[in-house]
């Protein structure tokens, strides 16, 4: 049996499944019925300084995009930070982490960008027994505007300097939070990993308008017939995620770095392809706003019984087994060729594939008499959208030409891939000397 035991950074929990610092993580009693429901751990969400507090509206606070069967796919939120009294969180995550010390409790915080600010509310968070913190250098809305959040993890000499900080002021596990809000993820992940952060986890929200009421001509979610920018999270933000989590897991300048993905986690399988680009465990929010904290017991349920059929005992088997195969297009062989193959037994004669193709792509798809749809060798470059637009599982699929064979396309011969840079045209090297 898979065991699906995690120790990241030290901190050791039942699962590599974690609550992301958001609503759900919000007070004791959500956090005490996830526990209860399964979940591994949370990231208590954000904290600020004591003082005035923060005031968060009241009214809409989420917007949706959805997909044409009203299913969930992204969700803006405008929501602020904790607007519930600092200390009264710090006794209930006190009482959470007593009670449930095989749980992971991290504290996510969110302060000025000043070092007293930082001194002050450090101790108090070490009291409470929690396992670590998670710095939000990532929420795009409400407190960038105040130069908190983003406006922090946009300057990467402010990630450095507010990281040593706190490892200065600190003594357990810091997790900096990096968010999508910038051009290339590599520096401020360089930047934590600088300033001595013990890992990173992203990505945060994307800073989104997910509509505009027509009647109002005001985005949503509106208030009083205004609206804002939020963060956008959601199953529609998986492929930004894991592209970003990728690009630190290959960079050398990051190598090693331990990293928590966030983004758009929703079954077993999303989470095993973000730990199998290189994170250590994964954090889950919209999913459980969603379908409730229960959900979790299908991710667990399904990524065991996945790595039972892949014999890996340990999710440390399959952490970062996809890092090797990512890599830039300038290296991808442009000696594969492949051709489309449609299964006829599988076919229900829809048309998508033929009328995607003939339209838009290459006209590599002849629809013959009685709507039987094949594919033309002398055209088809292997460009995947017959297989995408197919509502058919496995009724198109990808034949590679084994090298050798003529491409009907090109009349060239298929060769193997390159042996090395040297000689792959994509070389500025190989074509000046063509």
């Amino acid at each position: 049996m898979a065991d699906l035991t995690t120790d990241f950074l030290g901190i050791k929990s039942p699962n590599p499944f974690w609550l992301a610092s958001a609503p759900p993580t919000d007070k004791e009693y959500n956090v005490r019925r996830a526990f209860e429901a399964g979940w591994g751990g949370v990231v208590w969400k954000t904290l600020g300084e004591a003082g005035p507090p923060v005031v968060n509206v009241n009214g809409p606070r989420y917007g949706a995009i959805y997909g044409a069967d009203r299913r969930l796919l992204g969700l803006n939120n405008i929501e602020l930070i904790t607007d519930r009294p600092l200390e009264t969180n710090l006794e209930e995550i006190a009482r959470v982490k007593a009670d449930y010390p095989d749980r992971a409790v991290i504290v996510s915080l969110m302060v000025p960008c000043e070092e007293a600010s930082w001194k002050a509310i450090l101790p108090r968070v070490a009291e409470t027994g929690a396992d670590g913190i998670e710095l939000n250098f990532g929420c795009p809305h409400g407190m960038s505007e105040r130069g908190m959040g983003a406006a922090v993890g946009q300057v990467p000499e402010y990630i450095e300097m507010v990281t040593r900080w706190c490892k200065e002021n600190y003594d357990k596990p810091v997790i900096v939070k990096l968010t999508p809000n910038i051009t290339d993820i590599r520096y401020p992940a360089r930047a934590a990993h600088a300033g001595g952060a013990d890992a990173v986890s992203l990505i945060n929200t994307v800073s989104s308008i997910t509509s505009v009421n027509l009647d109002n001509f005001s985005p949503e979610p509106m208030i009083d017939s205004k609206g804002s920018h939020g963060g956008y999270c959601g199953p529609a933000v998986k492929p930004i995620a894991m592209n970003m989590v990728a690009e630190i897991a290959r960079d050398p300048q990051t190598a090693g770095l331990p990293i928590s993905g966030i983004g758009g986690v929703t079954t077993w399988r999303d989470a095993a392809e973000f730990m199998s680009l290189g994170c250590g465990n994964v954090q889950v929010c919209t999913a459980a706003m969603t379908y409730g904290f229960k959900v979790v017991e299908e991710i667990k349920a399904g990524l065991s019984r996945w790595m039972d059929e892949k014999g890996f005992t340990s999710t440390s088997d399959f952490v970062g087994r996809a890092v090797p195969n990512v890599t830039d297009w300038q290296y991808l062989n442009l000696n594969y060729v492949a051709k489309a193959r449609i299964d006829q037994d599988l076919c229900i004669k829809c048309g998508r594939c033929y009328a995607a193709c003939e339209d838009t792509s290459h006209q590599a798809i002849a629809m013959n008499p009685g709507r039987v749809f094949e594919v033309k060798d002398d055209e088809c470059v292997a460009c995947n959208l017959c297989i995408d637009v197919c509502p058919v599982e496995d009724c198109i699929t990808m034949e590679r030409l084994a090298p050798g064979t003529v491409d009907p396309r090109t009349g060239k011969v298929v060769e193997a891939e390159y042996a090395n840079w040297t000689t792959h045209p994509n070389n500025p090297s190989a074509q000046a000397a063509e």
